[in-house]
């Protein structure tokens, strides 16, 4: 049995009991409590069928467990609830990841903790203390008040096989006041020389720290003001690297995310005279030493493919390709 014909359809004049905003705004800034009840208001669903179309999809939860859900009291934060979140999306007609997004690092427990043990930003990079080194010189302390929204980014990848450079665009909510910046990570084992912030929108350059040895940069990017709770902000900006100096990179682009993204595009565009003969994506979550899902990928008419994850993180995702008789 499926209720897939039975999902409301949501539009942006479905409006919370708070007189908060619309669902569509909600599921943008937030919170997630507020979010949730806006959704179950619209999808016109008692609590009790709630309930009832999620055991139909295997899935065992109370209704005073989804009460508390979406009165604040509690919140998703068990693997088996955070699976019982994925299903109660679908239930209500609201995109993947839409509610999970919204719910942000894990609260700590207990009366005696104290600071979460939340994963440190040099966590999944091969030469940390290089890195956390020059993290040390920059201001990161906006970093964990700052929700991953989505993150687009292109490379492009010259006749040579070297990556000459890679365009970025990011959406970042504030999940408290005050966040005004973000750190830049950028590493290359293939390359003398670093490459250039270029193209820069809705920000600007702050501190820059590079380790030329080590070929790692760490950029501070200004937002124009701090950020109130829930606002948006789309950031753009460009690396590129000097004509000559284009890293082959072992033939790979990753992204490391600390933090669960909601949405992740990946872009890789071959140069037409040099194409590869296979392209893979591949991700790791945090904690694995190995590649967990890898997939095929085809190239299209223009020489560039693409993935995307949805709801990925803590970990690493990225596409890897091979070059003929290499």
């Amino acid at each position: 049995m499926t209720t897939a014909a039975g999902r409301p359809t949501l539009t942006v004049d479905d409006t919370d009991s708070t007189g908060h905003g619309s669902l569509t705004q909600l599921l943008t800034t937030g919170p997630f409590p507020e979010a949730l009840r806006a959704a179950i208001k619209a999808s016109r669903l008692s609590l009790d069928r709630i309930q009832h179309r999620l055991a139909l999809r295997g899935v065992t939860i109370s209704v005073a467990t989804l009460s508390y859900w979406q009165s604040g009291r509690r919140r998703p934060e068990r693997p088996e609830s955070l699976e019982a979140l994925r299903h109660l999306e679908s239930v209500l007609g609201v995109p993947q990841s839409g509610l999970s997004a919204l719910l942000g690092p894990p609260r700590p427990r207990g009366r005696r903790c104290r600071p979460t043990t939340m994963m440190p930003i040099d966590a999944l990079w091969a030469r940390r203390e290089r890195v956390a080194n020059l993290l040390s010189k920059v201001d990161t302390s906006s970093d964990l008040k700052l929700g991953r929204i989505s993150q687009h980014d292109r490379i492009e990848i010259s006749a040579d096989g070297g990556q000459k450079s890679v365009w970025v665009r990011q959406i970042l909510r504030a999940e408290q006041d005050g966040p005004d910046r973000w750190a830049l990570v950028f590493e290359t084992e293939e390359s003398d020389v670093l490459p250039e912030i270029v193209n820069v929108r809705n920000c600007h350059l702050g501190r820059i720290a590079r380790d030329h040895e080590a070929n790692i940069m760490v950029a501070e990017m200004m937002f124009e003001r701090p950020l109130a709770r829930g606002e948006t902000l789309i950031m753009e900006y460009q690396l590129v690297f000097p004509e000559g100096h284009a890293p082959k990179g072992n033939n790979t682009f990753a992204r490391k995310f600390r933090l669960p993204v909601r949405e992740y595009v990946i872009e890789v565009r071959f140069d037409e005279t040099n194409l590869p003969t296979r392209v893979q994506q591949y991700s790791v979550p945090a904690g694995d030493e190995t590649p967990s899902r890898r997939r095929n990928l085809t190239l299209d008419s223009g020489g560039g493919v693409h993935a995307v994850a949805l709801g990925f993180g803590p970990g690493v995702f990225g596409i890897r390709w091979e070059w003929p008789n290499r």
